[in-house]
């Protein structure tokens, strides 16, 4: 059959928040079928079964029928190839295993030119799967081969190289749960929790509470044990070495079995257990000493490897260590054995993997095989276990049976060091007996501690470990109605008077008493004090003001174009004010023809407002006043007159809330209760300036629905410089 031409992608843009299709970022696509604007799904030989047999799991994907197999039932019926591609994009990232449900696809004005959007967290990550769904789609099309494993793979490695590592990404994951917004601040594990001054910042299992003296202490594993022994901790007797000679003397002074290993590693690197013989230790000192600054001699402590975690202040997980042996059978090689041991699905290379594969060659496993006199080529007798590591392996849960005073001796441990989340090796018989009286003992304590052991455990139950460290940020923030890590922020959308209206409720916040920032047209400012000339309404000076921890309030000014460029900086707001629906001409190339168009555009302002917060509306555009309907907090209506029809609607509910001017006064209504602010003659900035009536009306309607007095407030607007 003949080859058709490939769908044309015509752009891309990554929308970074709240958008005009979703709360989420999203990728939206732009492109154009060409012939195939004349052939849909079952005008295409042999298309839906080949698309089918490489992704059959699109039986799962309801589609607008609502139920299962209801895509399957639209490609039967005939769709078009770009509702087609939204599909398979999402089934890529399912396979890849990145859960993804949303996605829509829109005519444009224009026949054959449509536009594509679906939700992905990272923008790497989206567009790595919109190639590969545009080839698959395409080979599918025409009859072509296709590599369905490279392209899922593909997928795969751009969310290895670009998503959060398990640890913090489970951190992030349980404040989402609690609404607490995220800002990821570099392309590695730095994320801000909550805006502004709310914020708290986490690297991995660090937060910004860690202590740079207590890490420091706890990379010492010297020091640490000096402080713990002197707190009445139990830790092992142990020296510090500078050659393998002396490390051969310090085992004879504290008396074999010891442990060699480094006085400040991580991950048991360079760890070597139990030696007995001079030549092992001698072999294990330059492994340790690769590894840290110095190398420690210690008693070896009997007993099982466990790791506790401990959460501002209290253990809220334990596991236990796993020796790794295999045994043989007469028959294989010991590099055969392991080669089949590093077949477990818990095993592998990423950060997913609660298991490390084995390797062989590693410096501490040939220790150990040397230890048994065997090596790779050994074919062990039919029985015999040959153990290749005995640290490292944590993956068993052991958290419910933890004995109190094991408990108390770890806490006290971190209390010590002064770390806000550590991680500490204890050697333990069994977690829940009384540590003294097993003879057991703390190895280290560790700051920024994996927490995957405690997420995905070989067995026992995984921990809510990302929990518990969210809730010791933000104390409280698991209850209903919190607004943790949340401050003010006030959105003003549209184009008359917003830079102003920004200012002026920025300026009315910060004489309440909030040290405020405002990202307008007109540049940023914090605290009154203008730090950017440039045009900051939009995405970027956003973002700028909301990382600030200087802002305890933040006023942005938003435009239509912004927010189909980009999305809303922010996923939540308290108070919403849309201006108008003015400015459509000039947003031909996002096929917006007509103003009947912008309601859809510039709903996103109303579609964030908090549950508890309040959209302010512009109830003489009918347009902007039906948004109403659309705002999930209290409705703030404002009018040039108190003889609008909406407003006088709207005031028809006793708690209804809406400014305007009655003759030359400017009132505010609670219902049919009316209280007068001032004549509006006499509200005007200190600067002489004559505002804008409809947008001096939004202002105070914003500070009202922020809940500053209107004394404050109207002694405020004559106080206002807007010149600047």
């Amino acid at each position: 059959m003949p080859r058709f031409e490939d769908i044309r992608l015509l752009r891309a843009t990554y929308l970074r928040g709240p958008s005009i299709w979703t709360y989420r970022p999203a990728l939206e696509v732009w492109l154009a079928l060409g012939e195939l604007e004349h052939h849909p799904s079952n005008k295409v030989p042999g298309f839906n079964e080949r698309l089918t047999a490489w992704l059959p799991d699109l039986v799962e994907h309801h589609c607008g029928v609502g139920e299962r197999g209801g895509f399957i039932e639209r490609l039967r019926e005939g769709t078009w190839m770009g509702h087609v591609l939204e599909h398979v994009i999402i089934e890529l990232l399912n396979l890849s295993g990145l859960p993804a449900k949303f996605g829509q696809t829109r005519e444009t004005s224009v026949s054959g030119t449509y536009r594509m959007v679906f939700r992905c967290p990272e923008e790497a990550v989206a567009r790595a799967a919109l190639a590969q769904g545009h080839a698959l789609i395409m080979a599918a099309i025409n009859g072509e081969a296709f590599d369905l494993k490279g392209a899922v793979q593909a997928i795969k490695t751009t969310i290895d190289d670009n998503y959060l590592g398990p640890s913090t990404a489970c951190i992030v994951d349980a404040a989402q749960e609690r609404r607490i917004p995220q800002v990821r601040l570099n392309d590695g594990n730095l994320v801000q929790l909550g805006y502004g001054a709310a914020q708290r910042r986490i690297w991995t299992a660090e937060t910004d509470q860690t202590s740079a003296i207590a890490e420091g202490i706890a990379q010492d594993k010297d020091l640490t044990k000096r402080l713990l022994a002197a707190a009445g901790v139990p830790v092992p007797e142990g020296q510090i070495v500078a050659s393998a000679d002396e490390a051969w003397e310090a085992a004879q002074d504290i008396g074999l079995p010891v442990t060699v290993k480094p006085s400040d590693g991580n991950h048991a690197r360079g760890v070597t257990l139990e030696l007995y013989k001079e030549k092992n230790i001698r072999a294990a000192f330059p492994l340790a000493e690769k590894e840290g600054s110095e190398v420690i001699v210690e008693r070896f402590i009997e007993g099982t490897e466990h790791r506790l975690l401990v959460v501002g202040g209290k253990v809220v997980a334990a596991c236990r260590g796993e020796q790794v042996f295999v045994t043989g059978d007469g028959q294989r090689t010991l590099k055969a054995l392991v080669d089949e041991l590093n077949r477990d699905p818990r095993r592998g290379v990423e950060e997913e993997y609660p298991l490390e594969l084995l390797d062989l060659n590693l410096p501490n496993i040939q220790l150990e095989l040397a230890r048994q006199e065997v090596a790779a080529d050994t074919v062990p007798a039919a029985g015999r276990k040959v153990l290749l590591q005995r640290n490292g392996n944590m993956a068993i849960d052991c958290t419910d049976e933890l004995h109190p005073d094991v408990a108390y001796h770890a806490e006290l441990a971190v209390r010590v060091v002064g770390l806000d989340i550590a991680g500490l090796d204890m050697i333990l018989k069994d977690i829940a007996q009384p540590m003294r009286a097993q003879g057991g003992a703390i190895l280290e304590v560790n700051a920024g501690p994996g927490l995957l052991m405690h997420l995905k455990p070989s067995s026992g139950s995984p921990r809510p470990v990302g929990q518990a460290i969210v809730e010791h940020l933000f104390p409280g923030s698991g209850e209903k109605g919190s607004h943790a890590g949340r401050i003010p922020i006030i959105g003003v959308a549209g184009t008359r008077g917003t830079a102003f209206i920004a200012r002026l409720v920025g300026w009315l916040l910060q004489l309440s008493g909030k040290l405020t920032g405002i990202a307008s047209s007109e540049g940023m400012f914090i605290a009154g004090r203008q730090t950017q000339k440039t045009d900051t309404a939009h995405w970027a000076g956003a973002h700028r003001l909301l990382t600030n921890r200087l802002a305890e309030a933040a006023v942005i000014q938003t435009t239509a174009r912004s927010i189909l460029d980009e999305g809303l900086a922010y996923d939540r707001c308290q108070v919403g004010i849309v201006t108008d629906m003015d400015g459509w001409e000039q947003l031909a190339d996002h096929d917006v023809r007509g103003p009947e168009q912008m309601p859809r555009v510039l709903r996103t302002q109303i579609d964030v407002v908090l549950d508890g917060g309040a959209g302010v509306l512009n109830a003489d555009i009918p347009a902007v006043a039906e948004l109403a309907e659309l705002c999930d907090g209290e409705v703030l209506l404002y009018a040039l007159s108190a003889d609008n029809a909406a407003l006088t609607q709207h005031r028809a509910q006793p708690e209804a809330r809406a400014v305007f001017v009655h003759g030359d006064q400017i009132c505010l209504a609670t219902g049919a209760k009316e209280r007068v602010l001032g004549r509006l003659a006499a509200l005007h900035p200190a600067d002489g300036s004559p505002p804008d009536t409809a947008a001096l009306l939004a202002a105070i309607a914003g500070a009202w629905a922020l809940g500053i007095a209107p004394d404050l407030i109207a002694a405020g607007i004559k106080t206002f410089e807007y010149q600047h």
